[in-house]
This record gives structure tokens, sequence and C-alpha cells, in this order.
């Protein structure tokens, strides 16, 4: 009897999950779906691999996305404000090819990998972008969370 409980109880020691999220503190995961018209003017620069755009749309995330084609009708899009403070006043990120950067601290990001590009060596806790799901449909790229 002791044995089947030794047994059970090292079943149930190794199906603990020790795995936890690491949640941004800073943003809310708002839900959203939006369609973007690749054939719009507005949208169009997509079309080309490497290409990104800031969707400043209110109903898109906390303060809009970045949206980046990877190549191949795959495309990438994030968060517009900036993950390591609350969202204020600086806190929008401005687009420069596939770099965004955050005009509060200085922050770039990269739009192919999402992360902090010149993280400080100072021992604290620093989060990459806030991601989004990004569809290829037809003609168009549904970003959603």
């Amino acid at each position: 009897m002791k044995r089947i409980l030794v047994i059970l109880l090292f079943f149930f020691l190794l199906s603990c999950d020790k795995n936890s999220t690491n949640r941004n503190p800073y943003l809310q995961e708002v839900s959203f779906s939006f369609s973007l018209n690749l054939n719009l003017p507005l949208y169009s620069a997509l079309t080309n691999t490497g290409s990104a755009i800031y969707v400043g749309n209110a109903t898109v995330g906390t303060r809009g996305a970045f949206v980046i084609n990877t190549g191949f009708n795959s495309f990438m899009a994030w968060e517009a404000s900036c993950p390591n403070h609350a969202p204020n006043d600086c806190s929008t990120m401005s687009l420069n090819g596939q770099l965004v950067t955050c005009s509060c601290e200085g922050y770039q990001y990269n739009l192919f990998t999402g992360q902090l590009m010149n993280r400080p060596d100072d021992g604290k806790s620093y989060h990459d972008l806030l991601f989004y799901r990004a569809t290829y449909s037809g003609n168009s790229v549904i970003i959603s969370n």
C-alpha cells in the first residue's frame, strides 16, 4: 500500500507546472479585431517585405499597433504603447523603418522580434513588445487580440 502511495505522490509532483506567464503590469490586454485592406493606400506599404506601418485606430489595442510584413504572406503585429511604463503622453512609440522608439526613455524595439534592443544592464526586469495576432486572408491582414 505504501508503495502505491509513493508512486502516486511521485506522479503528482511531476505533474505540477512551474512555468508561469510573465504578464506585463503596464499594459492591459484588450480584445479587438481590425482588418487592414492592403488595396487601400493607407495600408499598401504592407505589400512589401520588411515594410511596417502604424495603425492608430482608437479601437486597436491601447495606443494602436505596429504591423510589419515579414515575408511570404506573414505579418507580425505589436502594441504601440511602450511596454516598460504605464501609458502616458510620451508612451506611444514612433516608427523608424523596422524599429520603434519610445520617446520617454529612448528604448528601441525590433518589429521582427519584438525585443528591446538597448536593454539596460541594471538588473531590472524589462518587457518586450506586446504581441497581437496577425492573419493574412485574401488581400487583408486581420490583427486581433
